[in-house]
């Protein structure tokens, strides 16, 4: 089951919505309906309008993060970052992308880009609010001019809260930036993160003590964050210069087609691997894994064979790429192996644990 829906794109770019968006949307819209004015329309008759107000509050705000994000990835693509996607969450948004600049002007611009966005929307909004509406009895009687005014309170609060140094914020991003200028960048990422947990930490005990459930919520996804991407850099920058071949495993052993699901089985047991390629004639026809055979009832696998249930997307590297664009591969694919191909031919497998096992040795 899909976890995101793609709703369209912007400058290339998949715009996705998450399902816990679509669970919040609601919330917010709700929260906007029931909070005095001037940050709701609690009071507003008949209650289709108050709703109805309400709901378009909260998608234009939404649409603000998606410009927040926008900005993020415009930047990113001018320095020759890939984005996979946008995905909108249930705290903002979240752009997909291959890797971070390592240069630290880069990486600095790329993080503020997102706090400026939200800071000049919300810069515009309450200026044409307090030139134009306000001074106008009229218009600032009418309900639907006092979303511009929410819109822009709520993203000025949006930029000034991402420019925290909370990493992985995009506050905490410019700071490693920052500290990327005088050390090594690992140590930038380990020192950015320390902040960050600080910070997380900080906000969780404000919330308990004022009582309210969502900063301890934002602080442990900041705690989290900063440990997956303390963790996720410094394995890419551990691997970045050890070839495939290096770790690879040569000697592959290989399924044929025609052979029985049940036969796969005792096959597996006996080799003690999870996965092979399957191989007719020295043609590679696919890849098979445990988890293959998992979906296969019992009653089942005598009947059916490799070539009924084997993957026929193989996801594959040469033997001259580099470690760390394999751990990319098996992490966004969910994969537990790759197929190592020169020239259409393979020569090699190379598995999560031959990356795990690398990674200790290079630690130690």
């Amino acid at each position: 089951m899909q976890s995101s829906l793609k709703i369209g794109s912007v400058m290339g770019i998949p715009i996705k919505l998450h399902v816990t968006f679509l669970l919040i949307l609601p919330v917010f819209a709700y929260v906007f309906a029931i909070n005095p004015q001037p940050f709701g329309f609690s009071g507003v008759e008949p209650p289709l309008t108050r709703y109805a107000l309400s709901t378009l509050t909260a998608i234009l705000l939404f649409v603000s993060i998606l410009l927040h994000e926008l900005a993020h990835s415009y930047l990113a693509m001018r320095y020759g970052v890939n984005i996979d996607s946008i995905t909108l969450f249930l705290f903002g948004g979240v752009s997909s992308m291959e890797e971070m600049p390592r240069v630290p002007s880069q990486e600095a611009k790329m993080a503020f880009a997102g706090p400026l966005t939200s800071l000049v929307i919300g810069f515009v909004c309450l200026f044409v609010y307090g030139t134009f509406i306000s001074p106008n009895s009229a218009l600032a009687e009418n309900p639907f001019f006092l979303t511009i005014w929410i819109l822009g309170a709520m993203n000025l609060v949006l930029g000034v809260f991402n420019l925290l140094p909370a990493f992985p914020m995009d506050g905490g991003r410019v700071l490693r930036a920052l500290y990327a200028r005088k050390m090594s960048y690992v140590k930038a990422t380990q020192s950015a993160a320390a902040v960050g947990k600080f910070f997380a930490i900080l906000m969780a005990i404000f919330g308990i003590l004022i009582g309210n459930l969502w900063f301890p919520l934002i602080a442990l996804f900041i705690y989290v964050g900063a440990s997956e991407e303390e963790r996720s850099t410094q394995a890419s920058v551990t691997l970045e210069d050890i070839f495939i071949r290096d770790i690879m495993t040569p000697v592959v052993v290989s399924v044929h087609p025609s052979m029985s699901v049940e036969d796969l089985v005792h096959f597996m047991f006996e080799n003690k691997h999870m996965g092979y390629p399957v191989m007719e004639g020295g043609v590679l026809k696919g890849v098979v894994s445990f988890t293959d055979v998992q979906r296969v009832p019992i009653l089942e696998r005598p009947v059916l064979l490799v070539s009924d249930i084997m993957t026929k997307d193989i996801v594959s590297i040469p033997s001259d790429g580099h470690a760390t664009d394999a751990l990319k591969l098996v992490s966004s694919r969910n994969i537990g192996r790759l197929l190592v191909i020169d020239n259409g031919n393979l020569v090699g497998i190379l598995s999560r644990t031959d990356l795990v096992r690398t990674l200790k040795l290079m630690s130690e």
